[in-house]
């Protein structure tokens, strides 16, 4: 592994998992209706959508709303096994993201999974990925206040601080699929990207619009941090000169 560029910006990239590295998001809406239809009640895309990148303590809460009548660990624990043996058939990989992660850890940047999922679930996406990317894992289950609060990001800087004091916020960016993500992220002080997936996402100058991870490298994530502009993906296609969707 080459060492990254001394002149670089970049010292950890900041992930989430449910709709950025992996496409989970069908899994978990799966489990959530037959659960809810398996306690007498319906349950419609409209409040699935409600829960797509929250905390799981707040979409068990919905859950009970709607009819579950289980514990809010109970409802938890239940989803997270449903979806977890969706993944051990089939890993659902997002475009462009292993990609990304493997060009990362060629260049030496450090790389935290920042998710709401819990252990279990974390585990088993890492545990189908070729290499050890992550130095940091921050789950649900290790922080009291969940997505769209902050906390989670800025735990992973305090572990990735541990050993290296000199990294700050100013030398790491986020990816993020989601609402609750985004504002987490960005609510962190971390540069954050949002790559929409399940949910459409607004332009807003408080973070940078990416369309896909497709095709996307190291080099794209240092020039956030520089301070140039980035065009979206739909822009390289239309070619040079075309506007972008990122935000400075």
């Amino acid at each position: 592994m080459r060492q990254p560029a001394t002149r670089s910006p970049l010292k950890a990239v900041l992930w989430d998992m449910d709709g950025t590295i992996v496409d989970t998001e069908p899994y978990w809406i799966a489990a959530e209706h037959a659960l809810v239809e398996a306690h007498g009640g319906t349950w419609s895309h409209q409040q699935a959508m409600q829960l797509v990148g929250q905390s799981l303590t707040f979409s068990a809460g919905l859950l009970r709303q709607a009819g579950v009548d289980l514990e809010i660990r109970e409802i938890i624990d239940h989803l997270t096994a449903e979806v977890v043996a969706s993944v051990r058939k089939q890993v659902p990989w997002r475009p462009g993201a292993r990609e990304l992660l493997e060009d990362l850890h060629q260049a030496g940047v450090r790389c935290a999974l920042v998710t709401m999922s819990e252990g279990p679930l974390a585990r088993e996406v890492v545990a189908s990925l070729p290499r050890p990317y992550f130095e940091v894992i921050v789950t649900g289950d290790t922080v009291t206040q969940g997505k769209p609060h902050p906390e989670a990001y800025l735990k992973a800087v305090e572990l990735l601080q541990t050993t290296d004091p000199d990294l700050s916020r100013d030398n790491c960016v986020a990816l993020e699929d989601s609402t609750p993500g985004v504002a987490a992220a960005v609510a962190s002080g971390v540069a954050t990207v949002a790559i929409p997936h399940i949910v459409p996402l607004p332009e807003d100058e408080g973070y940078f619009l990416w369309e896909s991870l497709a095709g996307r490298s190291l080099a794209d994530l240092e020039d956030l941090l520089l301070g140039r502009s980035v065009p979206d993906a739909s822009a390289q296609l239309e070619g040079a000169g075309a506007p972008g969707t990122t935000h400075d």
